[in-house]
């Protein structure tokens, strides 16, 4: 159910949950009518030996200091400005007594500088509308630091001109204005360590082991960026100082704008706030680690108690890459695209097998650092263990080599390819200026080309139709390879279901994988389309409008009925919802497992009498996906097309309702994968924490939202989940089909009235069912002692009935967004007790009206009862004062530019439209919330506190590790077993 505020964020949730299903589906074609970039005349004939332009889009430049400079306009989203502030320096530059203080500085970037004091300049941002964490960020690699600054754009150019200074003057301090104080850098001590202990856990352990392997020595395995704890603990700050002087330098820094700005004035700031910085004299060298090349093969085996799911994986000898600079390279990173997308299609063929050899798999040349890169082999194991996987992906890599693709095989992917190009070329003028900054960014690092959209639109379909099966087939002969050394390492948990293997017992099945006879991949032939013929149409039989809103609603004949808002948000974009109440509460304890998994499992074998894998094939040149779904008191339907594939996605939908494809072999490869999964999850400590928050809130209740453990998967019956299904989508009955896009009314009625207007509605049941999951009242407190490493997690539930409204969600929001800002201030930056954590909140009406407040704070063992201490200070603070008006303010800020740029999304109208329907409520409300927020006061707050942070009634849940502080469990390396 979206609340108010969810809305506001629903372009990054909606697209994200069909992401995996238009993966399968959306293998490309050519367009209809798609326009070509304007021109006077023909361009001339590409020729391979052409230099690849840096496209008009972009201004490209350096100061006289070296500092280079990109600068574009771009009006996505509207008056906000991108910029970025990236230095090629990371923790590989590190002196031995650096070691971590790369990602320090970036950390020191936030505590004072030259212009800014220490706290001034995130409570600046926050107040223009920045908010710090998800909007103003920065990250450290090895090889570089990247500052992240989105600017709002007020409509004042007075204001205006005077945020561009500032936020200007933030990078040029970054650039080389930090003050980094003694007192400053040991304050920030505490919450760098707090971050390290974060990052604990059996991955961390394990990625000790394997880093020297991995990168096979080199200097690499010795800097990862979090850095070393003795040094974090025990630096003097004229450490930190230096390396801040020798590598913040103009000669490797870049500054990126991009957004709603005039490009002079861009580049007068530019050069106002950067032309003075200097180099520093004597300029260290700025070299790059070398990774030797793998002359023999070993093997590793990383096993550790609490490791995610067992893996395998064959890395193939490093090679030196550049980045392809030429119409020529173009065409041969075409090549290699096609050659990864048609592989990688096999493997996945091999992952639905009745007992597939392996949960998924992947093999594709893969970046290592910015100048290497190396040929590689991973999957996730199944019960079958790493022999089968080994043998499994050995092969398919040696049929690949051996006897190439098919050209049905070749041109889907071409397909594939073609319509991604085609519809970023249409999205062209619709793209977020972040996308265009990230693409400045690695052009700058890692030499990525820029031509720009339309040019590589022109390379793609000029190019890729003449590529030919020979010429890819001689690629993967020349790729995948035959007798190389390489690296195998399994890592996986100490208790596997099935025995260990040992490095030699690896190399073993790796040769023994490699001398077998391949035969040639089979190709079976499958459907052209997805319907024979239309079904009998159905009729519109009734059409109103909503001018306010830009709606028009129909009725179709069986009673189904529609919702149409088009729109020029996006150019190749159309979304689709449906909800109704229903859902997994109309079904008793028996058939709780088997409707949870019901509608994934019918995904799982396909639609119609087509397999996942046959729908893929037949959706080759169609943008297109849809899923359908039982949530807990709702049957929901989504989906999402390309502007030219809006009847396929009907088609889908039409289908979902016409049946169900059995297929038992399907079946039991997705159950093996799901009970894989869930065994695998027994043994990760933040998992089991989690079970345990869900089992103590609702006391043990068998129908709260915890995850299944492998007894309940071993529940699910697959002709139970079938009719489950089918009772739920066999009929339309009381669905609001709601479309939000790009697409014509007129031209999209007629389609609506053949596939939604012919859709069965029978009688079914409409309401959910309240089935008295209500949680524990009073204060309960719990600890669970898992995990081996110095770590804890606080978690507080806070949980009541409530009189649900739009504006009591609105002020619950506002509550917990401002308890965040005091998290953040008092708990990290002022007690260092914390790296991240916080607090969020929500209401709903159904099954019943209540609201739910959580935080999780995650700490160490020795500051559990100061975190709590604070939060609960913090929390009566707000329950006797509310907040400050600053702190709301700030709030306040950000929603309204939150809200502005939703207005703009097909995401945010589609999930408004929806929570009308299902909440009962007004669509038109939407349009009065910057009133509401702008009416939102600190005693509002302070009632809302007072209502909901009840310090009578919660549940604290702490996780502590096993054993007392000491040396967490290592992973294990058994064998390494050189060739």
């Amino acid at each position: 159910m979206f609340t108010r505020l969810a809305r506001l964020t629903v372009a990054a949730l909606f697209l994200p949950a069909l992401l995996p299903a238009l993966q399968l589906a959306c293998a490309a074609t050519m367009p209809v009518a798609v326009p070509r970039p304007s021109a006077i005349s023909a361009p001339a004939p590409l020729k391979l030996d052409d230099p690849l332009p840096i496209g008009a889009q972009v201004k490209v430049g350096k100061l006289a200091n070296g500092l280079t400079y990109y600068i574009q306009r771009n009006g996505k989203p509207e008056n906000k400005l991108e910029l970025r502030l990236v230095v090629k320096a990371g923790s590989i530059l590190e002196d031995e007594d650096q070691r971590g203080l790369a990602h320090f500085t970036e950390h020191m970037a936030f505590n004072g500088s030259r212009h800014f004091k220490k706290h001034e300049l995130v409570s600046y941002l926050q107040s223009v509308g920045v908010k710090f964490g998800a909007d103003l960020n920065a990250y450290t690699g090895f090889d570089e630091t990247v500052y992240v600054l989105p600017l709002p754009l007020s409509s004042s150019l007075s204001e205006r001109k005077q945020d561009l200074d500032k936020a200007f003057l933030v990078l040029q301090d970054w650039a080389q204005g930090l003050t980094l104080k003694d007192a400053d850098i040991d304050k920030e001590r505490d919450i760098v360590l707090e971050e390290l202990r974060l990052g604990k856990g059996a991955g961390d352990r394990m990625q000790k082991v394997l880093m020297p392997k991995i990168y096979n020595g080199s200097r690499y395995a010795e800097r990862l960026p979090i850095g070393d704890e003795a040094t974090l603990r025990h630096f003097k700050p004229d450490a930190l100082r230096r390396f801040y002087r020798d590598w913040y330098r103009p000669d490797l820094m870049a500054v990126v704008v991009v957004g709603d700005l005039d490009p002079a004035q861009a580049e007068q700031l530019v050069k106002r706030h950067f032309a003075g910085l200097r180099n520093p004299a004597p300029a260290r060298l700025r070299s790059y680690a070398a990774i030797a090349p793998r002359t023999d093969s070993e093997a590793l085996v990383v096993t550790d108690k609490e490791a995610g799911p067992a893996a395998i994986l064959i890395r193939y000898p490093v090679r030196l890459f550049q980045e392809r600079a030429t119409v020529g390279g173009y065409r041969e990173q075409l090549i290699e695209a096609l050659f990864g997308g048609m592989l990688n299609a096999r493997l996945q063929e091999l992952a639905q097998l009745p007992t597939p050899p392996f949960l998924g798999a992947s093999s594709a040349l893969s970046r290592l650092t910015p100048r290497y890169r190396s040929y590689n082999a991973s999957a996730s194991l199944g019960t079958g263990g790493a022999t089968a996987a080994i043998d499994a992906l050995v092969q398919e890599n040696e049929r690949a080599r051996r006897y190439g693709f098919s050209n049905a095989e070749l041109e889907r992917m071409k397909k594939t390819m073609l319509r991604t190009y085609e519809r970023a070329y249409n999205e062209r003028d619709k793209t977020d200026s972040a996308v265009y900054a990230g693409e400045y960014m690695r052009h700058f690092l890692e030499g990525e080309s820029i031509p720009g959209i339309e040019a590589e639109y022109r390379y793609v379909t000029e190019l890729a139709p003449g590529i030919g099966i020979d010429e890819v087939n001689a690629y993967a002969r020349a790729t995948i390879p035959a007798d190389s050394g390489k690296l195998v390492v399994y890592t996986g948990p100490t208790k596997a279901e099935v025995p260990l293997p040992s490095g030699a017992q690896l190399l073993s099945a790796v040769t023994a994988a490699e001398q077998r006879d391949v035969l040639a991949h089979d190709e079976k032939a499958v459907a052209g389309a997805l319907m024979d013929k239309p079904p009998v149409p159905g009729r519109i039989v009734a059409e109103s409008h909503d001018a306010q809103l830009g709606l028009t609603r129909l009725t179709l004949s069986n009673g189904v009925k529609v919702i149409l808002k088009p729109t020029t948000y996006r150019n190749d974009q159309v979304l689709m919802s449906a909800a109704r109440f229903g859902g997994q509460s109309l079904f008793d304890e028996a058939d709780m497992f088997s409707a949870r998994y019901a509608d994934t499992i019918v995904a799982a074998m396909g639609l119609k009498d087509l397999s996942p894998l046959d729908l893929r094939k037949v959706l080759a040149g169609k943008a297109a996906a849809v899923s359908a779904g039982l949530g807990n008191n709702t049957d929901v339907v989504a989906g999402t097309a390309g502007a030219a594939d809006v009847e396929t996605m009907l088609q889908m939908v039409w289908l979902k309702f016409a049946g169900v494809r059995r297929d038992e072999d399907l079946y039991k490869s997705f159950i093996g994968k799901q009970m894989e999964l869930a065994r695998n999850r027994l043994a990760q400590p933040g998992a089991l924490f989690g079970d345990t928050v869900v089992a103590t809130l609702y006391g043990n209740n068998p129908r709260a939202p915890r995850a299944l453990r492998p007894e309940d998967i071993a529940r699910i019956d697959l002709d139970r989940a079938i009719a489950i299904y089918r009772q739920r989508f066999s009929s339309a009955r009381d669905l609001s089909f709601i479309f939000v896009g790009s697409f014509d009314v007129a031209t999209l009625k007629p389609l609506l009235a053949t596939y939604l207007g012919s859709l069965p509605t029978p009688a079914l049941p409409t309401a959910f069912r309240d089935l008295g999951l209500r949680p524990v009242k009073g204060v309960v407190k719990r600890e669970v002692k898992l995990g081996s490493e110095d770590k804890s997690t606080v978690s507080l539930t806070f949980t009541g009935p409530a009189e649900v409204s739009e504006a009591e969600e609105l002020r619950l929001s506002a509550l917990t967004e401002v308890m965040n800002i005091r998290i953040i201030d008092v708990l990290r930056e002022k007690l260092g007790l914390i790296y991240g954590g916080g607090m969020e909140g929500s209401m709903t009406r159904v099954p019943y009206s209540h609201y739910t407040v959580g935080v999780t704070l995650p700490t160490g063992p020795e500051n559990v009862d100061k975190v709590l201490k604070a939060t609960f200070a913090e929390i009566g603070r707000m329950r006797m004062e509310g907040p400050d008006q600053g702190d709301l303010d700030k709030v306040k800020t950000n929603w309204l530019q939150s809200y502005r740029k939703s207005l703009q999304e097909n995401g945010y109208w589609v999930a408004m439209l929806q929570n009308s329907l299902t909440e009962g409520t007004d669509p038109a409300t939407i349009l009065s919330f910057e009133k509401d927020v702008a009416a939102l006061s600190v005693a509002d707050l302070k009632r809302t506190a007072q209502r909901y942070l009840n310090p009578e009634n919660y549940v604290q849940v702490v996780l502590n590790p096993e054993a007392a502080a000491g040396a967490p469990a290592a992973a294990t390396a058994p064998a390494a077993a050189p060739r």
